[in-house]
């Protein structure tokens, strides 16, 4: 099936109804708040449903596990953009339960790698150039600890406005149920 073709026709009905004005909203996040969460498909609807938020309401980002293991990457980039150019004054950390980054096995992405195309050639020349692939892929073996380390990463940045609350918790993907597990404002 081509989904694109599909999309396409979608999008044409939507933008042709004016289905679009139902979320109109500005650039600047209404509760002033940056989200860092999970790409899993299962917090899509629910994550925003479950925290009472709207269009408009805040910056997400999402990536695999909610991890920032690049301090001058693009998702903390990110972070510092949503806090510094778009009035967010706030930083949360989402990670969940059931989450595929937990114990995350580089040795059979590697091997999914090499199945799909990629040639060990490249794989060796990215480990002689110092890209330490195991380590790269590595997930976490507990989402409370995980979500704890990426909190303390963004908490300890040099560039992050002193006084910026980062705070942590953890959704399920099944219930919505939200555990906290670093209370920003206690830090």
């Amino acid at each position: 099936m081509n989904h694109i073709k599909e999309i396409l026709e979608y999008n044409r009905v939507f933008v042709e109804n004016k289905e679009y004005e139902a979320y109109r909203t500005g650039r600047f996040p209404n509760k002033r708040m940056v989200i860092i969460t999970c790409m899993d498909t299962r917090l899509t609807e629910l994550l925003p449903k479950a925290m009472n938020l709207r269009n408009g309401d805040v910056k997400i980002i999402k990536n695999a596990g909610a991890i920032i293991s690049q301090p001058f990457g693009s998702v903390m980039r990110s972070v510092l953009v949503a806090l510094y150019e778009l009035e967010a004054d706030e930083v949360l950390v989402i990670g969940h339960y059931e989450c595929g980054m937990a114990a995350l096995n580089a040795d059979h992405m590697v091997n999914e790698m090499l199945d799909r195309g990629i040639s060990q050639e490249v794989l060796n020349t990215l480990e002689n150039s110092g890209i330490k692939l195991n380590k790269w892929l590595k997930g976490f073996d507990n989402i409370e600890e995980g979500v704890g380390s990426t909190v303390k990463l963004i908490k300890n940045h040099p560039l992050l406005p002193p006084n910026t609350p980062v705070h942590g918790m953890v959704i399920h993907p099944d219930t919505g149920e939200l555990t906290l597990v670093v209370d920003g404002n206690e830090q």
